[in-house]
């Protein structure tokens, strides 16, 4: 990973993770446990390529759910979380 690249966790969009278990939206934009490819997909319609290590997993819940998301640095990591949480939501239809 270099210093132009991010990661992006699952865990940050997880509604059922707590603020301190990971999740770094407000959960009433979060979505139950997104998938990797959900993740990309929704990258990918806000213009995005993303490059999905299947092998990694969150620290913190190392033996959960593995995977993680790599992206070129975005302006505002925050925003770009709540876009892709809204963007998942859309394409389930909730």
């Amino acid at each position: 990973m270099s210093k132009r690249e991010t990661v992006i966790w699952p865990t940050y969009l997880d509604k059922k993770v707590s603020r301190s278990g990971g999740r770094r939206i407000p959960r009433k934009i979060s979505v139950k446990s997104p998938k990797l490819e959900e993740i990309a997909k929704a990258l990918r319609k806000l213009g995005i390529e993303p490059m999905i290590e299947k092998e990694k997993a969150y620290p913190r819940r190392w033996w959960g759910e593995k995977g993680r998301i790599l992206i070129e640095k975005p302006e505002s990591k925050e925003k770009l979380l709540r876009e892709v949480a809204v963007k998942i939501r859309e394409m389930r239809g909730v």
